[in-house]
């Protein structure tokens, strides 16, 4: 069983990658607004009413306690992000870490969450397309808006938008990086001008009773603000994505650690000052079933116009969400493969492009797959089991190296790391059992069905199988 402990090597700040390299392209104000643009998003979009049908008003909490618990897994990212400059996120964390068995088991769950995230976020684009095109008298049908479930055929905007942002990535990690960083100006504008609007509307009475659900229910409970944190966390993770470009910035001892501190406490300010000006206009059992919850919120306090405009700038700045965690997930399946863990066919980088093509080629067809036929609800919850799971290997590592390795250089210290970590693991942990059961039972299936691919096929095919 020696195979499940194998590590590999610590590289260094001036490592170069093995004989497949992707191109160093990327500086901080890119992985700042890669960030941002993961990060902000269907979460706060779109999920803002999923959460409040499950805590209420109390939702504010949920964001709180959620963001804590990223905040910690965003400090041990940053330092191990810059202590380990390569692609792969927390699967290659693990792998230094913890040995292979570990970062399969992660890197497993990673696949999970990027690709039900993309898929996701793509549903919570299709809702806000759709409520845009009713807004100009172009609506389309509700079989080709809704998934079988839901009494549709297919969520074909759902469908179109993945190979869309496909396309843009295929065409070159620079290129895309770039148009993202435009979109995510968008998106911005669109979140405070929706603030700028609804908080004249604030009425106190629209929080109360504050707390209507509780706290929690127990494990795998559906209502109180454990539950809807265990969603909502959904809303701020975002952050690893741009540590898995750390093989493609240039001065990742530096631009790393300010991208991923950078666009979390950006993205902290924002979702609270959302979140305060939409309960507070409206009550929320008023918006929390909209598809387009903040467009909803606007057009009923009287602005047809600025609901269909933050509808349609959800519509141009949702996708970027897509394109950081399609880039995350092609990098992870590229890494897993350049490492024998996946066919090493996948590893194959494109000369003209100097991305992952194959991968994200292939990708993009399972997420539009899922986004046409599975509701936002499942694919959130299913989407935060698998990355609780790598954010809490992450506080782990970071222990870990701190432990065995205290004299190495670090470009950024997480401050008081013995509780960073803890927190990290701990409130994973937590949140993971605030999930809805059937969520969990379906994690530990995939799982099981990881571990049967490392078993038979992964374990031998490892670069470092003697």
């Amino acid at each position: 069983m020696d195979f499940i402990t194998r590590r590999r090597a610590m590289p260094s700040l001036e490592a170069p990658p093995s004989e497949h390299g992707l191109k160093k392209t990327l500086s901080w104000p890119h992985l700042v607004a890669l960030g941002v643009g993961a990060i902000v998003g269907t979460g706060i979009y779109t999920l803002i009413g999923v959460g409040a049908e499950r805590a209420g008003p109390a939702v504010m909490l949920a964001f709180v306690i959620a963001g804590i618990v990223c905040v910690c897994a965003a400090l041990a990212y940053a330092e191990l992000a810059s202590m380990i400059p390569v692609s792969g996120s927390a699967y290659t964390y693990s792998y230094t870490a913890l040995g292979e068995g570990a970062a399969w088991m992660v890197g497993w769950s990673l696949i999970l969450e990027y690709t039900v995230v993309c898929s996701a976020v793509a549903v919570g684009w299709a809702g806000y397309f759709s409520g845009m095109m009713e807004g100009i008298g172009l609506g389309l049908p509700a079989i080709l808006t809704s998934a079988p479930s839901q009494g549709g055929i297919v969520n074909l905007p759902a469908v179109l938008i993945v190979g869309a942002v496909a396309a843009l990535l295929v065409a070159g990690t620079r290129e895309s990086a770039s148009i993202n960083a435009v979109l995510v100006v968008v998106k911005i504008a669109a979140l405070i001008a929706f603030v700028v609007i609804a908080l004249p509307h604030f009425n106190a009475d629209n929080l109360k009773p504050f707390m209507p659900y509780g706290f929690s229910h127990g494990v795998g409970a559906q209502m109180g603000v454990m539950a809807a944190a265990a969603i909502i966390f959904f809303a701020f993770y975002g952050f690893d994505a741009v540590a898995t470009a750390a093989e493609e910035t240039r001065n990742p001892g530096r631009d790393l650690t300010i991208g991923i501190v950078g666009s979390m406490v950006a993205c902290v300010a924002i979702y609270m000052a959302v979140a305060v000006a939409a309960l507070g206009a409206m009550p929320f059992t008023d918006f929390m079933k909209s598809p387009e919850p903040l467009s909803h919120i606007i057009r009923t306090v009287g602005s047809d116009l600025w609901a269909t405009l933050i509808a349609g700038a959800a519509v141009v700045a949702l996708p970027t969400v897509i394109l950081a965690f399609m880039f995350g997930q092609s990098r992870i399946f590229f890494v897993m493969a350049r490492d024998g863990l996946l066919p090493r066919g996948l590893a194959h980088v494109s000369e003209r492009s100097g991305g992952p093509v194959r991968v994200t080629a292939g990708t993009a067809v399972l997420m539009a797959i899922i986004a046409g036929f599975i509701p936002l609800g499942d694919l959130a919850a299913l989407a935060n089991a698998g990355t609780l799971v790598a954010f809490a290997s992450v506080g782990l590592c970071l222990m870990v190296l701190r432990r065995r390795e205290p004299g190495r250089p670090r470009v950024f210290r997480a401050p008081v790391w013995w509780l960073v970590g803890p927190v990290a693991i701990l409130g994973c942990i937590y949140l993971f059992f605030s999930l809805p059961a059937a969520t969990q039972i379906n994690f530990v299936v995939w799982n099981v069905i990881g571990v049967a691919v490392y078993l038979l096929y992964s374990r031998r095919s490892s670069l470092l199988n003697g």
